[in-house]
């Protein structure tokens, strides 16, 4: 089934895009949802019309997404945590703890943007990407210390 994105989908295409899905994956998501139309002489004349408003928005998309990695490139995020034996974490250092970290550094990131594999569980230092829009990815650097029991 063919179908208009009515608005950015990141495992199917940019906004105004003609794309081809399953059809239950459209009809009982994407059209209900309001994230596609059915391609038609309607939506295809309004698509046309539409064309210049999406181009501009899909350029200050990049814009914006360019300003987020410039912000988030010199960004190194601490966080600390206790520790027992071995300096093993008790718990994990998870995609809401860098968020978290991020928000008290002046950005608001969600943490679903946060690609983070599996949760961290040892000290140190690691290479975070974070998807900031636009399909850029920016990568943080995140400081994992142990917790100073007495302060």
């Amino acid at each position: 089934m063919e179908i208009i994105l009515k608005e950015t989908i990141d495992t199917l295409g940019q906004e105004g895009e003609i794309v081809k899905v399953k059809n239950g994956y459209a009809r009982n998501y994407l059209i209900p949802q309001k994230k596609a139309v059915l391609v038609n002489a309607t939506a295809l004349g309004l698509l046309e019309k539409e064309r210049q408003a999406i181009e501009a928005r899909l350029a200050q998309q990049q814009k914006d997404a360019g300003k987020i990695t410039a912000q988030l490139a010199d960004k190194i995020i601490t966080i600390t945590k206790r520790v027992g034996e071995e300096n093993r974490l008790f718990g994990s250092v998870t995609s809401s703890d860098i968020a978290a970290g991020l928000e008290e550094a002046g950005l608001k990131i969600d943490k679903k943007n946060i690609v983070l594999k599996e949760p961290i569980k040892q000290l140190g230092e690691y290479k975070i990407p974070v998807k900031v829009g636009f399909q850029a990815i920016a990568t943080i650097a995140i400081q994992v210390i142990p917790e100073t029991i007495g302060e």
